[in-house]
């Protein structure tokens, strides 16, 4: 259950996509940095039965969006939501197995802003560029921790530029429109204080010719499958970890 504001941003397909490739497991914790309203939270948490998701919101009225939408959703006691600025949270309270994110698309400067505050906040880049939420990633993940978010594939050089040198073994996953179309969105996994190489991976087709999502994006956007980013288990793979939410206490962030 996702409840949204009226106006402003409202999440679409980037969310789900996103919790769609974080390999995540039952008992393991996963942060959501920058949750919004808990689009990508909630689906992590209901594919993965037994995870444990926090996530930090710098508006309140998004966060208490989020909450809601654990409570109806039936998992608020597997999902905890903070209200903060992510370039505030302390090393202390690392030690998550992931952390996802879904950050502003656009650089501060380069574009008008919306009027809707709100909106605005989650397209542009304010006092918190790229370079501060890949950092935040950083504070936060156990090493050897997975870092997975999805950006503008025109940004894919700065998000790697960021990454290094605290994550190596980076993933890139394109999200192709169509067939022959150039990406526009990119999945980027990479493992914190690994040195392995970077490697291209096929990507996701997500419509035919006929304009309809192909079976492999169905299979993700309808019937929570995972993309797999890591290994040898190619795109589009269906999730072996579907089932009923289990329920565990969740993990509230400290330091915040």
């Amino acid at each position: 259950m996702l409840s949204q504001p009226e106006s402003g941003y409202r999440a679409a397909i980037d969310p789900v996509l996103l919790a769609a490739a974080v390999p995540a497991a039952p008992g393991e914790r996963a942060l959501d940095l920058g949750c919004g309203v808990g689009a990508a939270t909630l689906c992590l948490a209901v594919r993965i039965p037994g995870l444990r998701v926090a996530g930090i919101e710098l508006q309140p009225q998004l966060a208490a969006l989020a909450r809601l939408n654990a409570a109806q959703t039936g998992i608020a006691d597997r999902v905890s939501i903070a209200e903060g600025d992510l370039r505030d949270l302390q090393a202390g309270a690392a030690g998550y197995d992931h952390v996802l994110a879904n950050p502003p698309y656009l650089r501060a400067g380069t574009h008008t802003p919306p009027p809707d505050a709100s909106r605005a906040a989650a397209h542009g880049e304010g006092e918190a560029d790229l370079a501060a939420w890949i950092a935040a990633a950083a504070r936060m993940l156990r090493p050897r921790g997975l870092l997975t978010l999805v950006h503008r594939a025109d940004r894919f050089d700065e998000v790697v530029a960021c990454l290094r040198p605290r994550f190596g073994s980076i993933a890139l996953f394109p999200l192709w429109p169509r067939a022959g179309v150039p990406a526009r969105r990119v999945l980027v996994q990479a493992c914190k204080g690994a040195r392995g190489p970077a490697r291209v991976l096929p990507g996701l087709i997500l419509h035919g010719p006929d304009g309809r999502y192909t079976a492999e994006a169905e299979a993700v956007l309808r019937d929570a499958a995972a993309l797999t980013l890591a290994g040898q288990g190619g795109a589009g793979q269906r999730s072996a970890e579907q089932g009923a939410v289990a329920t565990r206490p969740g993990s509230p962030i400290s330091g915040t």
